[in-house]
């Protein structure tokens, strides 16, 4: 919702935006009723490694991806509508590094909650992303 909301150049399909707020209600859903209703933490779970690294892995994933999404953001001027290749921050390394973050943001969640509708959302939002990212990396070089 924020990213549409603050990106520059062509007006973001309120569809788009409609779809997206569907997808989440229903994962968030999902996942919630998953942590309230099935999953049993001992109280000891908060100081296990898999939760203090998938919390850690989380944040990661977060800051990379709103770095990354500022860098987009800043591609453009306003009112301008050309497509640029963004650079710094992990652009420099990968071409997809919001993706990356938000990969990296679910599969700390999954390690965290250490839950299977966790893994699942992680898996596929690698598939989904991943292959966004590739398609995104092959135009770059074109």
């Amino acid at each position: 919702f924020i990213y549409s909301l603050l990106t520059r150049g062509r007006p973001f399909p309120v569809v788009f935006l409609f779809r997206g707020f569907i997808f989440c209600l229903g994962n968030g859903f999902l996942q919630g009723y998953y942590l309230i209703y099935c999953a049993e933490y001992p109280y000891e779970w908060y100081t296990d490694m898999r939760f203090s690294l998938g919390v850690s892995l989380f944040i990661l994933g977060m800051g990379i991806n709103i770095h990354s999404d500022c860098i987009l953001r800043q591609l453009r001027k306003p009112g301008e509508t050309t497509y640029r290749i963004p650079q710094g921050g992990l652009f420099t390394y990968v071409s997809g590094a919001n993706f990356l973050g938000e990969i990296t943001e679910w599969f700390g969640y999954a390690l965290a909650t250490w839950s299977l509708p966790g893994l699942a959302f992680a898996f596929f939002s690698f598939c989904f992303l991943g292959l966004r990212a590739f398609h995104h990396h092959r135009f770059f070089l074109q």
